[in-house]
């Protein structure tokens, strides 16, 4: 059993973007034409406690090599973020395809953060508009848009300024200082400018319910929907609506479940970010409507970027090995 722990997830991914990039357009691809499994997640709740919840995201994604399977644990503790901890901590446990014992214990916050904003910045590649993205508007200024932020500059490198809203200013106020000095970066105090102030727009929030319709957004805007509770029911009903995966997404309370329940279908769902992958070429925007991409956050992009963690620590010599982690084998009788 090797264990690895956030310093050398960190070693590994610091600085590439484009391998995690690859490790999710290929998991997206593989998704798309059915070389995985993907039960639905499993939302642990506790009572008397809706803000807080724990989440398992079993998987397998199929490879030339066997693929990988294994499970993402990820809790969301929103009240951490008062006490200078992440709100969000995981954990990705793998296991062989040969015995199924599991092979690797990794740290999962960086793996998912970035596996979360590489989905975001393809979706931004891939959906291009009439014009370049020069600046991007960022609703929630926590680790998740943090890395948005960064993948998206891997994907779009004409972008060049920032806009910045949280609830609360001195988060805000923090994030811009935490931006790379060639940017712009401006925090303005109101949703609404934020939104109405580029083309390309990045909400993670810790909203619970629909707080946001699209009245304030430009024609042509992409909305990458990370936390996916933020837009109304109209607000979805009205954009042109790309998901990952249209099972996973409607459900759990999220803007499209609400969608579908309200008109009883899920035929505002236009196409999956799989789909559009697989054809190898940009998509254009709709610029008379705003673009939704909502990604539920499937557990096969977990493996896949814990996967290229796995390969590379081993190169490197890094994570600590637990020979004594597992079961002796026992001898093997046979009758005579």
């Amino acid at each position: 059993m090797l264990i690895v722990g956030n310093d050398a997830v960190r070693q590994v991914l610091d600085g590439n973007e484009h391998a995690v990039l690859d490790a999710v357009r290929s998991a997206y691809r593989g998704h798309e034409l059915g070389r995985s499994a993907l039960p639905h997640s499993v939302f642990l709740r506790f009572p008397d406690d809706a803000r807080n919840r724990i989440i398992g995201l079993p998987a397998y994604l199929g490879g030339d090599d066997g693929g990988v399977a294994g499970m993402k644990w990820v809790a969301s503790f929103p009240g951490n973020v008062a006490a200078g901890l992440q709100r969000a901590s995981a954990t990705i446990v793998l296991n062989s395809m040969a015995t199924g014992q599991p092979v690797a214990f990794l740290e999962g916050s960086t793996i998912s953060a970035r596996r979360t904003a590489a989905s975001a910045a393809l979706a931004a590649a891939t959906l291009r508009p009439s014009t370049e993205d020069t600046g991007l508007a960022v609703v929630g200024c926590g680790l998740i848009n943090f890395e948005v932020l960064r993948f998206v500059r891997a994907v779009c490198p004409s972008l060049r300024e920032v806009t910045v809203f949280d609830l609360d200013p001195r988060r805000a106020a923090e994030f811009a200082l935490r931006c790379d000095a060639d940017l712009e970066v401006r925090v303005v105090e109101r949703i609404e400018d934020a939104v109405a102030a580029h083309r390309l727009v990045s909400l993670a929030t810790t909203a619970s319910t629909p707080h946001l319709d699209l009245g304030a957004f430009a024609p042509g805007t992409l909305v990458l929907h990370v936390s996916l509770r933020d837009i109304t029911i109209d607000g979805v009903l009205s954009a042109v609506n790309i998901v990952d995966d249209t099972d996973h997404v409607c459900r759990a309370a999220t803007s499209l479940h609400l969608a579908e329940q309200h008109v009883g279908n899920r035929d505002f769902v236009s196409s999956s970010i799989g789909e559009l992958l697989l054809t190898d070429t940009e998509h254009a925007r709709d610029p008379e409507k705003v673009t939704l991409f909502s990604p539920f956050g499937l557990g096969v992009l977990d493996l896949a970027v814990a996967d290229l963690v796995l390969r590379e620590a081993r190169a490197a010599g890094l994570g600590f090995d637990l020979p004594g982690f597992l079961p002796h084998p026992e001898p093997v009788t046979t009758n005579a």
